[in-house]
């Protein structure tokens, strides 16, 4: 059992910068593949970012690409999220998740490819 503790999140000006980290504890967390949502008030919870659990592949959603960088430190059992040009609409609640590594295609922006979930971080961006 993978349990997923997000960190780092408030309120920002927009055009601000935030990251975000989340620490892995109960499993090997060089074999998950790693990932950022978010959830906005009314809306889906929605793809964010994604890492490989090597860390040689990123994976972004377009409405973030050139904004926001995810990283990994193994040796620490954490992921970033870096969050630069911060807007109005990157205001939600932000969620680390956690897939195994299998083989077979990674889904990196499905929900349920992910075992495990953090409880969530606050996000605000004020105009």
């Amino acid at each position: 059992q993978v349990q997923l503790v997000e960190s780092g999140g408030g309120s920002v000006q927009a055009g601000g910068s935030l990251r975000l980290s989340c620490a892995a504890s109960g499993g090997t967390f060089s074999m998950y593949n790693m990932a950022w949502f978010r959830q906005a008030p009314g809306k889906e919870r929605e793809f964010v970012g994604a890492i490989s659990w090597r860390g040689s592949s990123t994976y972004y959603a377009d409405s973030v690409k050139g904004r926001f960088t995810i990283s990994r430190d193994n040796a620490k059992n954490t992921v970033y999220l870096q969050m630069n040009s911060l807007k109005p609409e990157d205001t939600a609640v932000y969620y680390c998740a956690a897939s195994q590594h299998r083989m077979g295609q990674y889904r990196y922006s499905a929900k349920n490819e992910y075992d495990y979930w953090g409880q969530g971080t606050q996000v605000t961006v004020s105009s």
